[in-house]
């Protein structure tokens, strides 16, 4: 296996794997940061969180994390723990958002996937936990005319999703279930947790990421007065 191969899986699945298995709830998720706050794209995989990531860092939004976001509850909020300082991409979404698959490299010779560097040239990397403040679960893609589009979820609603969008899910036992329940419970009770409708037309992204930064902004607005929970 090469270094970069052997980088990739441990920084990712094997990574993800380790913090399950010390009961560390970690969300299916990417993460960006708007104005000083962790907003999660969260989902199943293949509905968009990488690319979508990788739409708004090319638009200046730093990443926190791409794929696993490790939850850090402290005070009365949680933190978004940041991961690795790249996202991992499919060629189809290279080419949708670079308008060339070569315009990214391999993460590693032989595999098709490439690789945005968060480096600070193209896109920068969110180095901090930061307070998480919006969660947005993909729902699938739809050729709907009202898409892409956001719906407001009930807290039994945003509770269920989460359940099912948690990485790695079926490693944990019952008593870890259980007590990530409540974590989630929690979790809801202190964070707004919407639904994204994406369009399945793939020259959308441009839409769906400015219809996400319009309501992350106009929600913040309204809380930033709010006390943030304490960083370490």
């Amino acid at each position: 296996m090469a270094p970069e191969e052997f980088a990739f899986y441990f920084l990712g699945p094997v990574m993800g794997f380790l913090l399950r298995r010390r009961h560390i709830t970690c969300l299916h998720s990417s993460a960006i940061e708007v104005q000083g706050r962790a907003i999660s794209l969260c989902g199943e995989a293949g509905l968009g969180k990488s690319t979508t990531a990788a739409a708004f860092a090319l638009r200046g939004l730093p990443v926190i994390a791409e794929d696993i976001v490790p939850l850090q509850e402290e005070g009365e909020g949680f933190l978004a723990v940041p991961g690795y300082p790249c996202v991992c991409l499919w060629p189809e979404s290279v080419q949708m958002l670079l308008g060339s698959e070569e315009a990214l490299p391999f993460i590693t010779t032989g595999w098709e996937k490439r690789y945005l560097a968060l480096d600070g040239q193209r896109a920068t990397f969110a180095r901090q936990k930061l307070p998480v403040a919006l969660i947005y679960v993909f729902a699938p893609r739809t050729n709907d005319s009202t898409a892409p589009r956001i719906e407001r979820l009930s807290p039994r609603e945003a509770v269920l999703d989460l359940v099912r969008n948690t990485y790695m899910n079926w490693v944990i036992g019952s008593e870890q279930r259980a007590a990530e329940f409540d974590t989630l419970c929690r979790l809801v009770d202190r964070v707004q947790v919407c639904r994204i409708v994406p369009h399945a037309q793939p020259e959308k992204i441009g839409e769906l990421c400015d219809l996400i930064r319009r309501d992350a902004e106009a929600f913040l607005s309204t809380t930033k007065s709010s006390p943030e929970p304490a960083r370490r």
